[in-house]
């Protein structure tokens, strides 16, 4: 429920700054909460189900704004990845590229994983340990080169 509020201050908050995208971007995050809140009978939503809503979200823009750059139309790249970055403000703090090879190297120890015959159950567990700290790309791309050497 935290998740809806915040986003319902930050859209007052675009509303007066007369910030059209970033005001399109919380109306996508207030849709997509309201439409979750649905299927699940209007109970709320867990932390858990709202930092994948959040996590959703980012993806489809970000996913989108290289899309639309492949296709050289950066009058709608930009916008999208301005949307991206205002949904993200609701993830928590992303870990860097090390940081994250780190846990991965750990769970792999944990796990006893040794070689890409592995990579489901590492993979499993790091999505688990690492969810909304980094994007699911980032885990499997250091996964596979972990699991690789």
């Amino acid at each position: 429920m935290s998740l809806e509020k915040d986003v319902m201050t930050q859209m007052k908050a675009a509303m007066k700054a007369k910030d059209s995208a970033a005001l399109e971007a919380l109306r996508a995050v207030k849709s997509a909460i309201l439409l979750a809140k649905t299927e699940n009978s209007h109970q709320d939503l867990t932390e858990e189900q709202e930092l994948k809503i959040v996590q959703k979200l980012v993806k489809q823009r970000k996913d989108s704004a290289q899309v639309y750059r492949e296709q050289n139309r950066e009058d709608l790249a930009d916008p999208e990845e301005q949307q991206a970055e205002v949904i993200s403000q609701f993830l928590p703090e992303q870990l860097s590229e090390a940081e994250v090879a780190a846990k991965v190297e750990e769970i792999i120890a944990k796990t006893g994983a040794d070689g890409m015959k592995d990579m489901g159950k590492v993979m499993g567990v790091a999505s688990q340990e690492l969810a909304g700290k980094a994007d699911g790309k980032t885990i499997s791309v250091i996964v596979k080169q972990k699991l690789s050497n």
